[in-house]
């Protein structure tokens, strides 16, 4: 969950998102090197009243002024690529769930069971209880095993909706008439909040996203309970 005053990303629960805020850190590293450069140059130009008569047509300064940012995209483009093909990449899933957007409400069916399907609405604030999220709690949770890869195919069944969780690294739309996949592994148990992220009508802001990540014992216990 992230907190008040936060500033950088919530903790990672997948190893995609803990790749993501290193990447984000890398890039992060990059920009603040170039602006301490170029920003040195700009006030040693506008400071220093002194000419070099060798660089007046400065062909070697143009050169390394040319290959040193490409040098730069490249540190920043090929690790980008790298996280870019493993977001998309699904090997071998454990588990498969669908989820179906609504107005203004989730679906989540789990294709390897039998019956095993249910809405997910936000809680009004009146039924909360203590500790609870307001506008974030629902009253069905997507329930994963922890530790295993689970596939999520996503769709809508009226406007485009998106799924997204931060502490995941997950955040896919939801078309109608398209099915779209992705992958994610938990790391730890807990619940993790998302919220749709795309301006589907009136009630937007009150579709949330709540998976519940638990060990896969006590994931069994619970397909074994809801089917009964």
């Amino acid at each position: 969950m992230p907190n008040w005053g936060q500033v950088m990303f919530q903790d990672a629960a997948s190893s995609v998102m803990f790749q993501l805020i290193s990447f984000h850190d890398h890039a992060l590293l990059v920009l603040t090197l170039v602006l301490t450069v170029v920003g040195y140059a700009l006030v040693a130009l506008m400071l220093n009243k002194h000419v070099n008569r060798y660089i007046m047509e400065a062909q070697t300064i143009e050169t390394v002024w040319t290959i040193l940012p490409a040098l730069i995209l490249l540190v920043l483009a090929l690790p980008s690529l790298r996280i870019l093909y493993i977001t998309d990449e699904v090997s071998q899933p454990s588990i498969t769930v669908k989820t179906i957007g609504h107005q203004w409400y989730w679906s989540y069916e789990y294709t390897d069971f039998m019956n095993v399907e249910m809405d997910s609405y936000m809680l009004p604030t009146s039924d909360l209880l203590p500790g609870d999220y307001r506008l974030l709690e629902v009253d069905n949770r997507m329930v994963v095993p922890m530790q295993l890869e689970i596939r999520m195919l996503i769709t809508a069944a009226d406007v485009i909706h998106s799924w997204t969780v931060p502490a995941l690294g997950v955040k896919v739309d939801a078309v109608p008439g398209r099915l779209n996949q992705i992958g994610f592994t938990t790391t730890q148990p807990g619940i993790f909040y998302g919220q749709c992220s795309e301006i589907c009508g009136a009630n937007h802001s009150f579709m949330p996203i709540a998976v519940e990540s638990i060990n896969t014992k006590s994931f069994m216990k619970w397909v074994s309970n809801f089917t009964q």
